[in-house]
């Protein structure tokens, strides 16, 4: 139990610390573009805590899911597919390389003129820049599958679905969620970029809005919201991992007791 509390400690010792620091330093300001703390949290409870939450926090979190899971798909497959198969990663390395070296926000107006400005467009924005963590990991990860246990496979004539499942996918699962917790991050800052063009509604459209209205504190406030979100889904993303990589950290753990 001990050993709980410290680490509950570390976790949230430091943002408690700055909260404190931000809320005692700023308490008395006059600052209009920088308002203290506690008039943040007035305008977050009552900017956020009503029909704003549905109709522009849902529609972000939805669009976030989607490309993320899509992002998650689609580098998942190409990576097997790539990491299997030394001709097709030649063949299409040098057009991954180009499409990777084009940041994603660069593609929006190119987005928009194709797909319009409905959620489609914002979907794929977030999947062209959350898919090359999870693409890259993958194919590092199916590339350094052990050979011995690929021999193994062979020998007992393990193929197909059955040598995916418990062979190429297991051995590089570690990699793959390496990726994964890359994307969540990229993910979050392309909803929110995506949002700021051409957009009605969502996270991204509203700090745009205070912003431009000088609604400063509301801004803040979603500011705030939006750091809230990524540390909820950071958390849950570790929650995740820990199981699905419960087996990994388990071995991992062994080979760190002394012999």
């Amino acid at each position: 139990m001990s050993g709980a509390f410290r680490r509950a400690g570390l976790v949230l010792g430091l943002p408690v610390v700055l909260f404190v620091v931000w809320w005692f330093a700023s308490y008395d300001s006059k600052d209009f573009y920088r308002p203290p703390l506690h008039k943040i949290l007035e305008a977050f409870r009552d900017t956020w805590f009503g029909e704003r939450m549905v109709q522009d926090v849902l529609p972000s979190l939805i669009r976030l899911g989607i490309g993320y899971a899509a992002a998650l798909a689609v580098g998942v497959t190409l990576g097997v597919a790539i990491g299997s198969a030394r001709w097709l990663r030649a063949l299409l390395e040098p057009v991954l390389e180009f499409l990777r070296a084009i940041p994603p926000p660069v593609l929006v107006p190119i987005v928009i003129l194709l797909a319009g400005i409905e959620d489609r467009m914002k979907v794929i924005v977030i999947v062209s820049g959350a898919v090359w963590p999870v693409l890259l990991n993958t194919v590092e990860g199916v590339r350094a599958v052990d050979e011995v246990l690929a021999d193994t496979c062979r020998s007992y004539r393990i193929r197909g679905l059955a040598r995916l499942r418990h062979l190429v996918l297991r051995s590089a699962s570690p990699q793959i969620m390496t990726g994964a917790r890359q994307a969540l991050a990229i993910a979050i800052i392309l909803m929110v970029i995506s949002e700021m063009f051409a957009a009605n509604n969502g996270l991204g459209f509203l700090v745009v809005q205070f912003q431009r209205s000088f609604q400063v504190t509301e801004m803040w406030s979603g500011v705030l919201l939006l750091g809230l979100i990524g540390v909820a889904l950071s958390l849950a993303f570790r929650f995740v991992d820990r199981r699905v990589l419960r087996w990994y950290y388990g071995l991992r753990a062994v080979e760190r007791q002394p012999k």
